[in-house]
């Protein structure tokens, strides 16, 4: 950051008293600059046994498989997020949503957290950051052309816990790229 947001004078890189590391502080008011991870909240929409699955219309990934997911806005729940990205990707309303999965993704500052819900009455469509949307049962997923590293292990374990009837909550670090 060279500027401050609030006065628009310029800013410095160093610790602040009683902190322990740097920040961008402004050099007129005074203004301490803190960035944090984004969180990215999404569902795993199930029904009847199959999982609705988004392919996405924008970057990056384009063309790919995913599940309904995005960046947690302001004001809202995690849970609610994470409804309102399925209601935008995949135009479906998303029942009970029950925590499920995080992720910390420290060398990207992101976490994921990711909701089990059902789909009201089966209904879905295609929202303006995907390209097509479908469920899809187990067999059909297209391991090949997923677009996250995180929604495959993410299936995997769903899938494993499906099977199982037993569906823990469960975190883990993913660092560069690995579990």
């Amino acid at each position: 950051m060279k500027f401050c947001p609030d006065c628009g004078a310029p800013t410095n890189r160093q610790v602040p008293d009683d902190d322990d590391r740097e920040r961008d502080i402004c050099s007129q008011c005074h203004t301490i600059h803190y960035h944090n991870p984004k969180v990215i909240v999404g569902c795993i929409p199930e029904h009847k046994g199959q999982i609705l699955m988004c392919k996405r219309a924008i970057e990056p990934r384009y063309g790919l498989w995913t599940l309904p997911a995005g960046f947690m806005e302001n004001g809202e729940t995690t849970a609610e997020g994470a409804a309102r990205e399925t209601w935008e990707e995949a135009k479906a309303v998303a029942q009970q949503p029950i925590l499920y999965r995080i992720f910390d993704v420290p060398h990207i500052n992101q976490v994921y957290m990711f909701y089990r819900c059902g789909v009201e009455d089966g209904r879905y469509g295609v929202g303006p950051e995907s390209l097509e949307t479908e469920l899809v049962s187990p067999s059909d997923i297209r391991w090949d052309e997923l677009a996250f590293p995180v929604v495959r292990e993410l299936l995997k374990e769903f899938l494993d816990d499906s099977r199982s009837g037993d569906f823990p909550v469960r975190h883990s670090v993913i660092s560069f790229g690995r579990r």
